[in-house]
């Protein structure tokens, strides 16, 4: 059982117990965040795909943590000119722990912790 769902402009495979980085969501971590934008479902009975969007079905997730990825260096120069500029840029996140996707035969939850 799995979804593809919409976050940031960028498309995400999850399913019940992953944990991804979307972009930074303004939600206070620990907080749970209820994501409408789903693509495709797939369980037993096969995929659905929305055109472009599905109705009636949610993923759930739960807010762990944000932060900020690591530094990504920007470099130019020209050639022979002595002309050398360096910036840095680090991009905000949010990490999410899929908790739940709803509205498809029978809701799937995560996996519960177990001792092994």
């Amino acid at each position: 059982m799995y979804a593809v769902i919409e976050s940031g402009g960028k498309q995400y495979r999850v399913a019940p117990g992953d944990v991804i980085r979307v972009e930074r969501l303004d939600v206070a971590a620990g907080e749970t965040v209820d994501l409408d934008r789903i693509l495709l479902v797939a369980d037993n009975d096969g995929p659905r795909m929305g055109s472009p969007m599905l109705s009636g079905v949610s993923v759930t997730a739960k807010v762990r943590a944000h932060g900020r990825g690591e530094k990504i260096r920007i470099f130019k120069m020209r050639r022979r000119k002595g002309y050398r500029r360096q910036a840095g840029h680090r991009q905000n996140y949010t990490e999410l722990e899929i908790t739940q996707v709803a509205g498809v035969s029978a809701p799937i939850a995560a996996p519960a912790a177990g001792n092994g």
